[in-house]
C-alpha cells in the first residue's frame, strides 16, 4: 500500500497542493469554515504522505547518495514548512478576525510575515542544514541595509500598527487628517484611504497620519457638530442679530436639543461683525442639510427682525406685509397691484410662546402668514402628538377649508414670540376665481402636506440594536 507513496511522493504531494489551491479558490468566500477545513485536511494528508515516504521536515534528505531523490526530498521538506506557515496564518486569521475586525488586518499581516520568516529559517536549519547563526548574522546586516533603503515604508508599517492598536479612527468614520476630510474606507499596511465629499480618494501614509492632527467627526457616536458664520454691518445691533439667530436654531428641527445650540459673536471690526451659530446633528449625512437650512432661516429671521441685507431692499418702500407676499410661493403669480391690495388686508396678530395657533381638527377662519418667530407642527400619531416640522417667516398655515370644507390635520403651536398676519379666506377665494394659477399652487401645497403627513404616519420605528457583552467582545 505504501509502495506508491515511496516511489512517487513528489507527484502525490504536488497533487495534494494543487487540490488544496483548487478547493480554496472554488469554494465560496462565505464558506470560511469549509475552506479552512479543506486546507487543514490537505496539510494533514500532505504530512502523512511525506512521512510514509520516509521524508521528515525536521531532518535532511535521507538519500545523500541519490542526487535525484535527495533533491526531491529537499523540495518536499521546504514545501512542508511553507504549507505549514500558510495553514497556520489562515487558521489564526479565522480565529482573530471576529475579535479584531478589519482594523486588526494589519496586525494579522505582520503576524503572517513573522510566521513565514520563521518557517523559512526553520527550513534552512532543518532541511538544508545551513548554519542558522551565520545566516541570521548575514541576514541582520542585509536587513539593516534594506531597512535604511525602505525607511519610509517601514515607518508607514509600524505607524499602521500603532494606529490599529490605539484606534483613533476606524472604518466608516468621518475624519480630518491635517485638513483632508473624508470617510475611512480602508486602512492597510502602508496608508489610510479616505473617500472625500467630492468623491475622490485621498491616500494618506500611515506615518503622516500618526504624526498629524486627527479630527474624528464620528466620535462621540451620533453627535456631529455643524456651524454657520454670518458677517453683518456693525450698525446692526448685536441683540437683534442674536435673537434672530436663536430663532433660526429653534427652527432647525434636525439639530439635537442637547448639547444645546449656541450663538457667539466671533469677531468685530470696523467693516463687519461676525456671528457664529452652532449645534449638533445625529448623523454625518445631515450636516449639509442642517447648514443649508440654518443659512436660509437666518436670512428669513434677520429680515423679519428688520435687518436689511442689500441696498435694493432698503430702497423698497414696502411694508412688512408686502415684503412677506414676495416670499410666499403661492402668491408669486399675483400682479404687483394684487399684492399691494392683499397686503393692505393683512392684520397683524402677536402670539406668546407655547400658544396653540390652530388646533388639531380645528378650522381656521384665516389664512395665516408667519411674519416672525418659530411655529411647531405636530400630527396625531399613536396615543399623542408627534412633531413633524417647524415653520418660520414667509410660510403659511390654515389653508384647510379654502378649496373645500375641511379641518386642520395638524396642530400649530408657537415655540417663540410670533408675529402672524391674518388674511380673510373670502379674500383668498375671490383671488382664486381670478387666478387659476393661484388655485393650482394652493392645491399643490395641500396635496404635498397631506402626502407628507401620511408618509410619516406609515413610517415604522427603527429597530434598536442590541449592545450586549457578546457585541462588545466582537468589537474588541
Amino acid at each position: 500500500m505504501l509502495q506508491p507513496l515511496q516511489n512517487h511522493p513528489l507527484i502525490i504531494s504536488a497533487v495534494l497542493l494543487l487540490a488544496d489551491l483548487l478547493c480554496w479558490h472554488l469554494l465560496p468566500a462565505a464558506r470560511t469554515k469549509l475552506r479552512i477545513a479543506s486546507r487543514v485536511l490537505a496539510f494533514v494528508l500532505f504530512t502523512w504522505v511525506i512521512i510514509s515516504a520516509g521524508i521528515s521536515p525536521l531532518q535532511p534528505a535521507p538519500w545523500p547518495d541519490d542526487a535525484t531523490l535527495n533533491l526531491m526530498a529537499t523540495v518536499i521538506g521546504i514545501a512542508w514548512w511553507l504549507f505549514a506557515a500558510r495553514s497556520l496564518t489562515v487558521f489564526l486569521a479565522f480565529v482573530l478576525m471576529p475579535r479584531t475586525g478589519h482594523t486588526g488586518r494589519l496586525l494579522q499581516d505582520v503576524m503572517g510575515a513573522a510566521i513565514f520568516l520563521i518557517a523559512i529559517v526553520a527550513a534552512a536549519a532543518y532541511v538544508l542544514q545551513l548554519p542558522v547563526k551565520g545566516l541570521l548574522a548575514t541576514s541582520g546586516a542585509v536587513a539593516i541595509i534594506v531597512g535604511l533603503a525602505v525607511q519610509s515604508t517601514l515607518s508607514d508599517v509600524f505607524s499602521g500598527i500603532v494606529l490599529n492598536t490605539t484606534k483613533p479612527y476606524q472604518l466608516d468614520d468621518w475624519i480630518s487628517i491635517d485638513g483632508t476630510e473624508g470617510k475611512v474606507v480602508d486602512i492597510d499596511w502602508r496608508a489610510t484611504h479616505l473617500m472625500t465629499a467630492q468623491g475622490s480618494m485621498a491616500v494618506i501614509p500611515n506615518s503622516v497620519a500618526a504624526k498629524a492632527k486627527v479630527l474624528n467627526f464620528s466620535r462621540p457616536i451620533n453627535m456631529h457638530g455643524v456651524s454657520i458664520t454670518i458677517a453683518l454691518p456693525p450698525s446692526v445691533r448685536p441683540r437683534r442679530v442674536l435673537d434672530a439667530l436663536d430663532k433660526a436654531l429653534q427652527g432647525t428641527r434636525v439639530l439635537l436639543a442637547a448639547p444645546k445650540p449656541a450663538i457667539v459673536v466671533k469677531s468685530s471690526t470696523l467693516e463687519f461683525v461676525e456671528y457664529e451659530a452652532s449645534g449638533f446633528v445625529a448623523a454625518m449625512e445631515q450636516k449639509a442639510e442642517a447648514r443649508n437650512l440654518m443659512f436660509d432661516l437666518a436670512y428669513r429671521h434677520l429680515e423679519a427682525g428688520g435687518v436689511v441685507w442689500n441696498s435694493e431692499a432698503a430702497r423698497q418702500p414696502w411694508t412688512r406685509q408686502r415684503l412677506l407676499l414676495e416670499e410666499v410661493r403661492i402668491f408669486r403669480s399675483l400682479s404687483e397691484e394684487d399684492k399691494d391690495h392683499l397686503a393692505q388686508s393683512m392684520k397683524p396678530v402677536e402670539y406668546a410662546p407655547d400658544q396653540v395657533i390652530v388646533a388639531l381638527g380645528e378650522a381656521s377662519e384665516f389664512l395665516l402668514v408667519i411674519g416672525a418667530g418659530v411655529v411647531s407642527v405636530s400630527i396625531h400619531k399613536g396615543e399623542g402628538l408627534f412633531e413633524v416640522g417647524r415653520m418660520g417667516p414667509g410660510e403659511i398655515l390654515g389653508e384647510d377649508g379654502i378649496l373645500s370644507a375641511g379641518k386642520s390635520e395638524a396642530e400649530f403651536k408657537t415655540l417663540s414670540n410670533c408675529l402672524m398676519f391674518q388674511i380673510d379666506k373670502n379674500i383668498i377665494r375671490d383671488n382664486l376665481e381670478k387666478r387659476a394659477d393661484l388655485k393650482v399652487a394652493l392645491t399643490k401645497l395641500q396635496h404635498f402636506r397631506q402626502r407628507a403627513s401620511q408618509s410619516l404616519l406609515l413610517q415604522k420605528p427603527a429597530a434598536m440594536k442590541k449592545n450586549g457583552f457578546l457585541h462588545w467582545l466582537h468589537k474588541r
